[in-house]
């Protein structure tokens, strides 16, 4: 390293963790997962937490990120609180009945945040807002991928395929339940009741009997007043990541991999996920090749169908008759080094540290505002 290198300053990466909602948990695993792979002698590092009640503090990298047990890891509060920059000025920590003391200019956030109060377009404004260069999807995207209501009718108005559904908006399903359940009941069974704007398999039930489905309704309502009920889909689940690359160049497609969860599980649920050792990932999946082709075409038309920016994960049914549907794209995707986006790319030949390194310089290189 020269002399001029050396008097260089180093990239400032803030990696924003945490938040209010039920994804919080998740979003410590993949950030600690960041803060381990993140190349320090190329970037100085500002763990910030955000806890269940709202409050950014300064975190460290000695806080715990990793599932105990059962035992969800969780943003302690009482750190010391942090001001955002404005302007990509200096981030100021202001803890009681002491000068706020600057911590340097962040360059770049990593907001390492999914569902509700960061994936969707907020933390993504409140950025924009303070022009800060952030890793990943803008405002609209961010949102519309968060609600699968729009994010469907946007995919299908782009010529995808998208799966018969069924929205339950919170005023209907107050005042006209019964028309509502109709709805639902012409899907016919078995459907699978979620939360519009929820991820992680949080609040999502598989109903098979018409009984059942007033319940599964008011277990998603717990997470989100607007919920998403979706007709089975009989067939294989594969999933493809799609990263953004630099300059002029389109997006590019990972390898497709299928999710193979154990027969216990109904589904790909939070602790298939996340708890237990249940899944597996299967890269590349074992399906013919022109349809594999076929597959990470339409993952990159989806990705830009919403102005995706950094990294997107979507998920595709591959059904008995050897058709695609597409299920979902995730903004945001879990980002452990053992997710499935990670490990799809780095099937692909990116590993996950260079991953980590490639969606910072994406930030860096971006402009903010609109674009």
């Amino acid at each position: 390293m020269n002399e001029q290198q050396q008097s260089r300053p180093r990239v400032r990466v803030a990696v924003v963790f945490g938040g209010r909602n039920s994804e919080h948990a998740v979003s410590l695993m993949g950030a600690g997962s960041v803060l381990s792979a993140i190349d320090r002698s190329k970037y100085d590092v500002v763990p910030i937490g955000i806890s269940p009640d709202g409050r950014w503090v300064l975190a460290t990298d000695d806080q715990r990120f990793e599932i105990e047990g059962e035992e969800l890891p969780s943003v302690d509060p009482a750190g010391t609180a942090l001001a955002l920059p404005s302007g990509g000025g200096p981030l100021v920590a202001l803890d009681a009945g002491t000068i706020p003391a600057s911590l340097g200019q962040v360059d770049v956030v990593f907001p390492m945040l999914h569902g509700p109060f960061g994936e969707d377009g907020t933390i993504q404004g409140l950025l924009e807002m303070a022009g800060v260069r952030y890793v990943g999807s803008g405002v609209l995207a961010s949102a519309v991928g968060m609600d699968k209501a729009y994010m469907k009718a946007l995919l299908a108005s782009a010529g995808l395929p998208v799966g018969p559904y069924v929205v339950v908006r919170d005023r209907d399903w107050r005042l006209d339940r019964d028309r509502v359940l109709k709805d639902v009941e012409a899907l016919g069974m078995p459907v699978f009741v979620k939360p519009s704007r929820a991820g992680s398999s949080q609040g999502i039930t598989r109903v098979d009997d018409v009984q059942d489905l007033e319940r599964a309704v008011e277990l998603a309502r717990e997470h989100d007043p607007k919920v998403l009920v979706e007709a089975a889909i009989e067939g294989r689940e594969i999933e493809c990541a799609v990263l953004e690359w630099p300059g002029d160049e389109p997006p590019r497609a990972s390898l497709p991999g299928e999710v193979l969860v154990e027969e216990s599980h109904e589904f790909f649920d939070f602790s298939a996920k996340y708890i237990g050792s249940d899944m597996a990932l299967s890269v590349p999946a074992d399906i013919p090749e022109a349809v594999a082709e076929e597959l990470r075409a339409m993952a990159v038309r989806a990705f830009e169908a919403l102005g995706c920016e950094g990294l997107s994960r979507v998920d595709f049914f591959y059904t008995p008759t050897g058709h695609l549907i597409l299920n979902e794209i995730n903004t945001m995707p879990g980002f452990t080094a053992m997710s499935v986006a990670p490990q799809l790319w780095a099937a692909t030949g990116l590993s996950y540290a260079e991953l980590v390194d490639h969606l910072i310089q994406l930030a860096l290189h971006r402009p903010v505002g609109l674009r």
